[in-house]
């Protein structure tokens, strides 16, 4: 999609030069918290007593959810499976791992299978438990943010506004964990014997440089989505303007800027700035009088930041064109997955109201 020489982008780029091409940033958002060295060898551990647990065999299996049905403190029945390609996947094993956390080390006790010891042993480590326990927190965060980052209507604005949030909350996950106040890691707080680590922080610090490396360019300029977000606040005659030349060729720069005057100083548009829902139902009503600054705008917020509506929609075609709908028929499937994946609600009253019934003779 995005090679360099023949991927869709630079092809398209060859027709079209001003156009703007953009990696998922919730795509992004996950590589950016890729596990590698000692961590890495924790959630590959984790994952080897989850699969004992659930994977060795349907009996083993079933005995596990009846212990843990049997269980008065147990929060959920099952244990989760990880699966790289889903990006919550991670975050939602280890946050259940850490749930069933006593049932877990309970079962190895009483299978009779020979691994059932090492797996005993390794659960009574407390500096891999702690591993644990930090994971399970950090991605319980990293979780939180690719939830605010999905959803449709999202634009690029809205999308960098929370990253740069959860930059700054990374530094202060760091200063937390460095001080063991540990306000923000009720996983690794409420071991017994949790152990913080250098190994912990400088996780940590490297999610922080790969988050400002990589979202650092956006391929837009920071100025322009700050003024998108706010356009009150920008000087005329500053980068802003230059800027947006670089990305739209054709626009007029002096044009832009007399608008931007004339923008800034109507109080018409400060009140419709504060009270309107969202950045883009503001730029959608505000007048036909600034033409060159809302071409400007809709160049950015038309973009698709993510590939959250194409992925959920090839969710919804799967789940509508199932094995025993193989005979459905692409036009039928099409009809489908447009009234699924439509936000429009059809009025069902006006819809009998207006038809015409027919009566059996």
């Amino acid at each position: 999609m995005v090679g360099k020489h023949r991927g869709l982008v630079s092809r398209l780029k060859k027709h079209t030069p001003q156009m703007h091409g953009l990696h998922c940033l919730i795509h992004q958002s996950v590589l950016c918290a890729k596990l590698s060295g000692e961590l890495k060898e924790v959630m590959d551990k984790v994952m080897r007593v989850i699969h004992f647990v659930r994977g060795t065999s349907s009996t083993q299996h079933r005995l596990f959810r009846q212990l843990v049905a049997e269980s008065e403190g147990a929060t959920h029945d099952d244990l989760l499976l990880h699966n790289d390609v889903r990006w919550l996947s991670k975050g939602k094993a280890l946050d259940r791992f850490c749930a069933l956390l006593d049932e877990v080390k309970a079962f190895p006790r009483l299978s009779k299978i020979r691994a059932a010891a090492d797996h005993l042993a390794l659960l009574g480590d407390e500096k891999f438990m702690s591993n644990v326990a930090f994971l399970a927190d950090i991605f319980g965060h990293l979780n939180q943010l690719n939830l605010q980052l999905q959803g449709r209507g999202k634009t690029i604005v809205d999308m960098v506004e929370k990253l740069e949030s959860f930059t700054r909350k990374l530094e202060l996950f760091e200063s937390d964990i460095s001080t063991g106040r540990l306000l923000h890691f009720s996983a690794l707080k409420s071991q017994a014997l949790g152990q913080v680590t250098e190994l912990m922080v400088d996780f940590i610090k490297q999610l922080r440089a790969n988050f400002m490396s990589r979202f650092e360019d956006y391929s837009i300029p920071k100025d322009i989505i700050a003024f998108v977000r706010d356009p009150l606040t920008v000087r005329p005659s500053g980068d802003v303007t230059s800027q947006a030349k670089q990305m739209i060729p054709s626009l007029d720069e002096a044009a832009l800027e007399m608008e931007l005057i004339d923008f800034q100083t109507s109080s018409l548009v400060s009140d419709a700035l504060r009270s309107a829902e969202s950045v883009s139902t503001f730029w959608v009503g505000s007048s036909e009088e600034y033409s060159t600054i809302k071409r400007l705008t809709f160049y950015v917020l038309t973009m698709f930041p993510s590939t959250y509506t194409c992925e959920s929609s090839f969710s919804s075609m799967n789940a509508i064109k199932t094995h025993e709908r193989n005979r459905l028929t692409h036009k039928n499937l099409e009809n489908c997955l447009r009234i699924k994946v439509t936000s429009i609600s059809p009025d069902i009253q006006k819809i009998v109201t207006d038809g015409r019934c027919q009566f059996s003779h």
